[in-house]
């Protein structure tokens, strides 16, 4: 689901990656991170999470709180 939503992001002229860093793993701290910015955000944006899908899920509401209706 993740592949999709960056790529819907895109088509709304967004750009967006989500990453994750093996040296917060090893820390135990959020290892995920989504980052977005461009198109119709105002200002850039970014979520971090424990998981993947902890991640996205701050990432999608954040994403609608500025206004982009993500349909997944």
């Amino acid at each position: 689901m993740t592949l999709l939503i960056l790529e819907w992001l895109g088509e709304q002229g967004v750009n967006a990656m989500i990453r994750m860093d093996a040296e917060r793993l090893a820390d135990n701290a959020p290892a995920w991170t989504f980052a977005a910015s461009g198109g119709p955000l105002e200002h850039g944006m970014r979520a971090d999470g424990r998981t993947v899908q902890q991640c996205m899920s701050v990432a999608l509401a954040r994403l609608r709180d500025s206004g982009l209706s993500v349909p997944f």
